[in-house]
């Protein structure tokens, strides 16, 4: 009896495969294009920040770079939490 229940538990928990694999295929292409653009800014604010410094001005980059942060932290954790909820 616990196998049937088992059986039946484990072909209703979840979508099935055509639908995952696609969805999982863009999962991951948008993951690679966001830890590209993360890089890509923290580049860019690392770029400001030196060229700033070295010119002898002391602006503020630490909110630039607490926002690329962020958005690589949201970037980073939207996959895991739509794959949980898959």
């Amino acid at each position: 009896m616990s196998h049937t229940v088992y059986a039946a538990a484990t072909t209703l928990a979840g979508p099935p495969g055509a639908v995952t694999y696609e969805l999982n295929y863009v999962l991951n292409i948008l993951a690679w294009l966001v830890t590209a653009a993360g890089v890509c800014g923290l580049l860019l604010v690392g770029s400001r920040m030196a060229i700033s410094l070295r010119s002898g001005e002391g602006d503020e980059h630490l909110t630039q770079f607490a926002m690329v942060m962020g958005a690589c932290i949201i970037g980073a954790t939207a996959g895991p939490i739509v794959d949980f909820v898959m």
